[in-house]
């Protein structure tokens, strides 16, 4: 089979109309994509579209090496398509242009269990009873019901719908965001079984909620989605001027240059939100855009907008699907066909022009003036307030519709790879393309458009430009670290060598380590708060999940270690701690080293409790069972067998030990000395002359002398007491840099499990 391998530039092949719709031409030839029914004129030269052989004889000369124009091949080839001609050869041959994409859905019907409630008393069956049905228990609860229809390109498809009628239900059953084994009925697109894996990368899914990073600009924020979005071979300049085009078309060029704002800092306006969250989606121009209700808590006059910016999407030669509750005259003139669902049932399909006719014969004439949505709506409404609800006019759309003609519809003259393939090389779904672009349908795009490194880096350049942005963040953390610090450096002010210096040097250690996993549980709210851009983003093969992770770390780890010297700063010279610059060094490390724990701790904690206050508590309460199993309280020998394993899993245990080593393990230096062994006991009270003698006489009978200066228990013989010999500190340290490590790891498995995104 005769294969051409593409070399021409991204920007210098056959610009879809999405940027025509602005009049934005792309670096190369200025070309034009045909509407869905329209016809591409042939012999326009480059002023105007060109037919699939002059493609072909382009693709030739490239891989011939002949004919190259600037920017083309070598280093400047931004990507390879492989096109099989045999495939398509002879229908294009005659310049007809390429059928349009059409997404056909048939008999969908999708149902969930209800939760059992539990009874005291049952009714009692006879034999003779029929079998009970988990419909006929009322325990299953249908979402859809056996609904068909299609969505063609060039168009709006619209599901309209009281709330609870299904609208979003089968929105996500078409974006694939329902397990398929959960659903029944099938979709296809131009009549071929739709994969999962394929429509992750051809298509694209707006959610209701506006998921924007508020301190990022309009243009940075459309920027980092055309990195994460487009190939890494295209260039940089090839990207922002993607970009531009994109603001230009969705009308945010005075906003380009603001914030998105949240609460708290003033951004952009509601509808140039919505806008900005639709050119996220749609940056690599995908072949179908799935929206939930776009149109959502906003103006009459910035949805308008809104929808007109999606007929624009649709004409660049995309499937739109939106949901919307209610839309004014003006809305309605902008779409393309209807779907109106009551409680998981269709009662209209068909396009906006037929609503008249379509309830005079059902006997309910429209008013002339009356917006006819509206009109319909206040129907089903008043219908499902009824006994019987809305199955008479159920029962009257299936009468109309003729499905018959959708099972006889004409087989596509190209297959659904071959029509990806020439949609690739007209521009659209650049993020996915290969060179192996015919191989299957399944596998004609990448899953990712880029490597690991390239979305770690991108992913991490976007969350520190948005946190630099917000320094009171970081300033309120280290306000509370300092004081903490503070605080304990004042109580604990020069400690002495002293019985009671030791237990006060104790006190610290347990209070000071437990402090740095307390002070990481800030960190709960940062994902908890990304959690749904995350999904958004990972739905549809923005990253990979792993890439997320580790930017996570290597954004969060720089704050630890100004956390953590200011930390040591204030309270290690104050606390008089021993060990000179080497112990104030491990200090700083194992301190760092607690944070990174702790931080990974609450990381991994986010990723599965998924409300804040429950995130809190859940925290607060382990916290305390790893201080109270980490030796300061029981030491390690007094605890039960059967509790023993919790002592080793407590976080607080090896920084605790390891500050513990770094202060006492020194053999030559005495603590306890003398009459300084009668402290905290009742011969406290005994003149110094009296505690002279009893050491004398103590110190006959076990053969030794013992004076008022004999060193009685040195650093190592508090260790012992303490049950600090196992590890040593830097065993500790490693131990718990260790915890940090797998702490993210099982981040980043609870974001595999939990971020699927489905329903079942």
């Amino acid at each position: 089979m005769t294969r051409f391998v593409d070399k021409i530039s991204v920007l210098d092949r056959r610009a879809s109309a999405m940027e025509e719709a602005e009049g934005i031409a792309r670096d190369g030839l200025r070309m034009h994509r045909s509407s869905p029914a329209g016809a591409i004129p042939p012999g326009q030269g480059t002023g105007g579209s060109i037919t699939l052989g002059q493609l072909f004889k382009r693709v030739g000369d490239a891989h011939n090496g002949g004919g190259e124009e600037e920017g083309v091949g070598g280093n400047d080839s931004l990507m390879n398509h492989v096109l099989e001609v045999d495939a398509f050869e002879q229908y294009h041959l005659d310049s007809r242009p390429p059928p349009p994409f059409v997404l056909t859905f048939t008999d969908l019907t999708y149902s969930v269990k209800r939760q059992q409630r539990m009874s005291l008393f049952r009714k009692n069956r006879l034999a003779s009873d029929p079998p009970e049905t988990e419909a006929a228990l009322g325990r299953t609860k249908t979402l859809l019901n056996s609904i068909s229809g299609e969505a063609r390109e060039g168009e709006i498809f619209a599901v309209l719908g009281a709330s609870g009628s299904g609208k979003s239900t089968l929105i996500d059953a078409l974006a694939n965001r329902i397990a398929r084994e959960s659903l029944q009925g099938s979709i296809t697109l131009n009549g071929e079984k739709l994969e999962g894996r394929l429509l992750k990368v051809i298509s694209a899914y707006v959610m209701q909620d506006d998921l924007l990073y508020p301190m990022l600009t309009v243009e940075e924020t459309l920027m980092f989605s055309a990195e994460f979005r487009l190939p890494r071979s295209l260039s940089a300049s090839k990207k922002k001027s993607r970009v531009q085009a994109l603001i230009d078309q969705l009308g945010l060029r005075a906003a380009a240059k603001t914030i998105i704002g949240d609460e708290i800092h003033r951004g952009v306006s509601g509808g140039e939100r919505r806008r900005v969250s639709i050119g996220m989606d749609i940056i690599h121009d995908p072949i179908v855009l799935f929206l939930d209700e776009p149109t959502s808590g906003l103006d009459s006059t910035s949805a308008f907008m809104v929808v007109k910016v999606l007929q624009r999407i649709a004409h660049s030669g995309s499937i739109v699907i939106m949901s919307v509750h209610q839309p004014s005259y003006r809305i309605l003139r902008l779409l393309d066909r209807l779907l109106f669902l009551s409680r998981g049932q269709t009662v209209y399909s068909g396009p906006p022009d037929g609503l008249h006719s379509f309830f005079a014969d059902f006997g309910h004439s429209i008013p002339d003036g009356e917006n006819p949505t509206e009109f319909a709506l206040d129907l089903i409404r008043e219908l499902e307030g009824t006994p019987a609800g809305a199955t008479a006019l159920v029962q009257f759309n299936n009468s109309r519709q003729s499905r018959p003609a959708q099972s006889v519809a004409a087989k596509p003259a190209l297959s659904l790879k071959d029509a990806i393939s020439v949609s690739i090389s007209r521009g659209k779904l650049v993020s996915g393309a290969t060179e192996g672009a015919t191989s299957s349908s399944s596998s004609s795009v990448q899953k990712h458009a880029n490597p690991f490194w390239i979305e770690m880096g991108v992913l991490t350049k976007r969350s520190w430009t948005n946190t630099k942005r917000m320094p009171e963040l970081f300033a309120i953390r280290l306000a509370a670290v300092l004081l903490t610090g503070f605080i304990l450096a004042t109580i604990f002010w020069r400690l002495d060598n002293s019985p009671k210096g030791v237990q006060e040097r104790l006190g610290f250690f347990a209070i000071a380590m437990s402090t740095m996993f307390y002070t990481c549980a800030d960190a709960l709210p940062v994902f908890l708060q990304e959690r749904n851009i995350f999904m958004r983003e990972t739905a549809y093969n923005a990253y990979r999940r792993s890439s997320y992770v580790l930017s996570n770390a290597i954004v969060s780890f720089p704050p630890l270690v100004l956390l953590s010297i200011a930390f040591a700063l204030t309270t290690y010279f104050a606390v008089g701690l021993a060990g000179g610059i080497q112990g104030f060094i491990f200090f700083i490390l194992i301190v760092l080293a607690a944070f990174w724990a702790g931080s990974g701790f609450v990381t991994f904690l986010s990723g599965v409790v998924t409300h804040i206050l429950l995130g809190y508590t859940v925290v607060v309460a382990l916290l305390a069972y790893f201080l109270l199993f980490s030796g300061f309280f029981i030491n390690r020998d007094r605890i039960h067998d059967y509790w023993l394993w919790f002592h080793y899993m407590s976080l607080v245990k090896y920084p605790y030990e390891a500050v513990m080593q770094n202060e006492f393990d020194d053999p030559h230096k005495c603590f306890v000395r003398g009459v300084q062994m009668f402290d905290s006991t009742p011969l406290a009270a005994l003149p110094e002359a009296a505690k002279v003698a009893v050491l004398r006489a103590m110190g006959q009978s076990l053969g030794v002398p013992i004076t008022a200066s004999t060193c009685i228990t040195t650093g190592t013989g508090i260790l012992q007491q303490q049950s600090i010999t196992q590890l040593s500190k830097w065993d500790c340290f490693w131990v718990t840099v260790a915890w940090g490590f797998l702490f993210r790891f099982l981040f980043y498995i609870s974001l595999l499990i939990g971020s699927r995104n489905k329903r079942r």
